[in-house]
């Protein structure tokens, strides 16, 4: 009798089994919806059209989702034009209760994005971050501080001697009246013969600089600055719904699991799959056929297999593609040892004090050496706390650097006379492709972006590297999330008031001001 496969019922179960468990598997890292990515899509597309609670342009949107299908809104939202002249009944229906107002259509929403925008017609609240809040203080002594930043940073630190001596808390130790006096002009001071003035004098033998030109409620600031110091953040952290406790607490699968769990599934049913499979009859007489034959020549579980490894290559290149040229983490060897926490952490010195063309040139400028000699021509030792393996004597060597590059004699004060300068060779960290423009003027001076947005905490570093990746994604994800501040100029306000109404939001984002188009950044 001629032998024949026997395909049982139990074999069709596997094999159904199989193809439900790699759908499964490849939906384990689909994001639950995201209420969040909702509003904020809601707000940038469908605000200007819909509300959720009342007729706009279009109908509530409120509750939609217990109206119409998933599957029929993701299909309507993308394409609504297209399902009309299809002869899609509700497609048409609901076309002809809106006065046949045509809606846009929005093939670039994903899915995912689609469903969340659904999650968040729902009304459920969207959780609320974890917030920074800073004490309340004086508006005088953020002034004080801006000042202090301006006119005295090169000399003083409000915690330790530089120059001068240190600032916090000075008033404990002359009266305010006094103060003013010598800020404004010490050596008239002197010149009246004032004993304290005499003696502050003999502190340095570099004469301080004068300030005539800061007002009474300038130096008023300045003194409130002195006495308090830097404001503290206090972290508040809101109260989340229990919803995203149960989310926090049970996160789902990332990528790598899910790719884990899809090859143990493939493995563990395949196996099944070939047992169940070799089985043959023969003569009404059950006999097992060679396993590892049948593993090898079903064509089913061999389809299976090559679309899986297909897949998983596709995926692999395409993350290994994707971190090309993103150098986050890129720290160069300097040709001398610059230490930012040194100068902008211990020191407090203001980044634009060293990268001044920030403020307003497309670039941020590298420093020239006689910056570097404007505090160096009278620090000529490092007595700060050492960092990394270098001793003191090390670091003593790397202000030589310095010295050797622009020619300045030490111990005499004076430049040596014929010297040769020689530039200081940096190594550049950041670095963006050629096709993409970049503004510090504009982030810096209009926006009010601070330096640690993009470079990190600087501050803190002794080497500098790349903290940002710089990527394309990550300057889109800051223009969608930053809000601009249109509403102090009256010209402006206008332009607010319009967009605002145009995305029913309350302060527009870079993005609803064409922050996203691409001849901002690709011109």
């Amino acid at each position: 009798m001629k032998s024949v496969k026997l395909h049982s019922q139990l074999s069709r179960l596997v094999v159904n089994s199989l193809v439900f468990l790699l759908l499964f598997s490849l939906n384990l890292s689909a994001q639950e919806a995201d209420v969040a990515n909702g509003e904020k899509i809601f707000k940038s597309t469908c605000a200007a059209c819909h509300k959720l609670d009342k007729k706009l342009v279009g109908p509530a949107l409120k509750g939609i989702t217990d109206k119409r299908e998933q599957e029929w809104l993701i299909s309507w939202i993308k394409d609504s034009p297209g399902m009309i002249k299809s002869g899609d009944k509700l497609a048409i229906q609901v076309f002809e209760e809106n006065n046949k107002l045509p809606m846009i259509a929005n093939p670039q929403l994903s899915d995912q994005d689609i469903i969340d925008v659904l999650e968040y017609t729902k009304g459920e609240p969207v959780a609320q971050k974890t917030a920074v809040a800073v004490q309340e203080v004086d508006p005088g002594v953020a002034r004080g501080k801006e000042l202090f930043k301006t006119n005295c940073a090169a000399c003083h630190k409000m915690e330790g001697k530089l120059l001068g001596p240190e600032l916090f808390k000075i008033g404990d130790k002359y009266e305010a009246e006094w103060l003013k006096l010598w800020i404004k002009d010490n050596n008239a001071l002197i010149a009246t013969g004032d004993k304290l003035a005499k003696k502050a004098s003999e502190y340095s033998a570099i004469a301080m600089t004068p300030f005539p030109q800061l007002s009474d409620e300038d130096l008023n600031d300045l003194l409130k600055y002195f006495e308090v110091g830097d404001a503290k953040e206090v972290a508040v952290t809101a109260v989340t719904s229990s919803k995203d406790e149960e989310i926090f607490n049970k996160p789902g699968f990332g990528v790598l699991p899910t790719l884990g769990v899809t090859i143990l599934a493939f493995l563990l049913l395949w196996l099944i799959v070939t047992a169940t499979t070799a089985k043959k009859v023969v003569e009404d007489e059950e006999s097992t056929g060679s396993m590892l034959k049948t593993l090898i020549f079903n064509p089913f579980l061999r389809f299976l297999a090559i679309l899986f490894f297909l897949l998983l290559g596709a995926w692999l290149l395409f993350g290994w593609l994707m971190q090309i040229d993103v150098n986050e983490g890129y720290q160069p060897i300097q040709p001398i040892a610059f230490s930012h926490a040194v100068h902008a952490g211990d020191n407090k010195i203001d980044c634009q004090y060293c990268h001044s063309s920030a403020k307003n040139s497309k670039t941020s400028g590298i420093p020239s050496a006689n910056v570097c000699m404007n505090c160096h021509k009278s620090i000529t030792e490092y007595n700060g706390e050492l960092f990394g393996d270098y001793t003191k004597e090390d670091l003593d060597n790397e202000i030589q650097k310095i010295y050797d590059a622009v020619g300045w004699d030490k111990d005499n004060l004076q430049y040596k006379e014929g010297a040769v300068e020689k530039p200081i060779e940096w190594i550049r960290i950041h670095n963006l492709a050629d096709f993409a423009y970049y503004n510090h003027s504009q982030h810096v001076t209009v926006a009010g972006v601070e330096c640690q947005t993009c470079h990190g905490p600087v501050e803190e570093m002794h080497d500098m590297y790349q903290f940002s990746p710089l990527t394309m994604d990550w300057c889109i994800t800051c223009h969608r999330e930053t809000e601009v501040d249109l509403t102090e100029s009256g010209y402006y306000k206008n332009i607010h008031d319009q967009l605002a109404k145009q995305y029913g939001v309350e302060k527009v984002t870079a993005a609803q001001m064409g922050g996203l188009e691409c001849g901002k950044c690709h011109y």
